[in-house]
């Protein structure tokens, strides 16, 4: 491949797959359903930027056809990990086994940037840890709070950041609480026994999720409480994991997987019956245990267990059923698939299924719904101009729909759509599912947590 041509590096031993990772290389028939599907070949048109591309420079470095070289790994890293191709591909290629552990072989030898190692160092120590997560934001939001931040944006003060650090700040979400609560103590926990259904539901709250968006994960569990679960928050939960195994630190995410394990599935107490999240990429990682665990002799079983028993929060929803609706939302919105819900756990109908339920709201298709924004975990920060250009059709696809509202059920999606929109001076609202329903539920006041749903929540 023309593109991999690049000798400037010296010869050095393969890339060293694991044998079943390789296998399913080899499975990939280079038909090119996946290139549609994928958005960075449809945005670059270039071969080695398709999943068949990515496959066919994995497997020369493993064969050490081919040196890491920086313009193979510039393809490589310009890999979303969306996993669209996966969902195209009618030979079942597992693509995202393949770029993850090509990544993790990869991360111990190759030389990275002050930047790249401050921007890897933050991702790893502060976004997976609550507490340091709240202390980096606690400045920002008072700035908020006091009426300064906006000014300090438009003084242009906020250009003087790093690139990488400067897109953080842009995509910080406009209000919130100094010091988010635990979301246990939010709720005002009482005896759990009142609960309409028998359903044990553990709810993982996420690292990023429980600080930025700790209202959502709050209104998720007050939605699944008035659906008749007992909703069980454990609290010696964990990071699932996610940012450490896609930026290469492998071992750190195993660890955080056996900690998980052990908080909702503790071998000397019931397990539950459903581990529920409202966050996509959390809920995708969490499904990836059996696969992370499969050659631990002590866990191995217990995260295939794990994995089966992961729903997000719509699918759950969906089964129990909600109180009536007597609430009206009277605006038109779009639903954005988010990849991690969509591709990763093959979720597509029913956040519409009960968005649809929502007296007043009308639902209106979004063009390539299924199509990365660009966000992808860290991606837009370790990749800002790819990102922008996928926010860029994201957002022109989003006006085309006339819509006011756009929900999507990822975190990480709300940022990147919200942020943009802002940046183009766009009014949208960008809401979660459980929002809206809750919204529709409760009122836009909301219930009584203490009063109403606290007896069906416990840790």
């Amino acid at each position: 491949m023309a593109s991999t041509a690049d000798n400037a590096t010296p010869q050095r031993p393969a890339l060293v797959l694991d044998p079943r990772t390789y296998d399913r290389a080899l499975s990939c028939v280079h038909c090119g359903l996946c290139l549609p599907a994928c958005p960075t070949y449809t945005t670059t048109l270039h071969e080695a930027d398709s999943p068949r591309g990515r496959i066919q420079l994995m497997r020369a470095l493993a064969d050490n056809a081919i040196q890491p070289t920086e313009s193979v790994v510039r393809h490589l890293d310009l890999c979303l990990d969306c996993r669209g191709c996966e969902t195209a591909c009618p030979s079942g290629v597992v693509y995202h086994e393949l770029i993850e552990e090509t990544r993790h072989r990869m991360a111990a030898t190759r030389a990275m940037s002050t930047q790249e190692r401050l921007l890897r160092w933050v991702f790893l120590n502060v976004f997976t840890q609550p507490t340091r997560l709240k202390a980096a934001l606690l400045p920002a939001r008072i700035l908020q709070k006091i009426g300064v931040y906006g000014l300090l944006r438009k003084a242009g003060v906020m250009r003087l950041l790093p690139a990488g650090f400067r897109k953080m700040e842009q995509m910080l979400p406009p209000d919130g609480p100094l010091w988010p609560r635990p979301l246990r103590s939010v709720l005002q926990i009482r005896d759990p026994r009142s609960a309409i259904r028998d359903l044990r539901v553990g709810f993982f709250t996420g690292c990023i999720g429980s600080v930025m968006f700790a209202d959502v994960n709050r209104k998720a569990a007050e939605l699944l409480a008035a659906a008749g679960a007992q909703v069980i928050i454990p609290p010696t939960q964990n990071c699932c994991g996610a940012i450490h195994h896609h930026n290469g630190a492998v071992e750190p995410s195993i660890d955080l997987a056996r900690r998980n394990i052990d908080a909702f599935l503790p071998e000397d107490s019931p397990p539950v019956d459903a581990i529920v999240t409202a966050i996509a990429g959390c809920g995708a990682m969490l499904h990836e245990y059996d696969h992370l665990l499969r050659d631990d002799v002590k866990y191995a079983a217990r995260a295939r267990e794990f994995s089966r028993r992961v729903k997000d929060i719509s699918v759950v929803l969906l089964e129990l059923g909600l109180p009536k609706m007597e609430h009206r939302i009277d605006a038109v919105a779009t639903y954005h698939d988010a990849c991690h819900l969509a591709h990763a756990q093959k979720v597509v109908d029913a956040p519409r299924t009960l968005l649809a339920q929502i007296p007043g709201l009308k639902l209106v298709p979004l063009m390539d719904s299924d199509m990365c924004c660009g966000a992808a975990g860290t991606y837009n920060l370790t990749q800002p101009e790819m990102s922008l250009q996928l926010a860029d059709r994201k957002l022109d696809h989003i006006a085309a729909t006339g819509a006011s509202i756009c929900v999507t059920g990822n975190v990480g999606c709300a940022m990147q759509i919200q942020s943009h929109a802002a940046a183009r001076g766009r009014r949208l609202r960008v809401a979660h599912p459980v929002e809206l329903l809750h919204e529709a539920v409760f009122a836009p006041q909301g219930p009584s947590a203490a009063k109403d749903l606290a007896p069906r929540v416990r840790t």
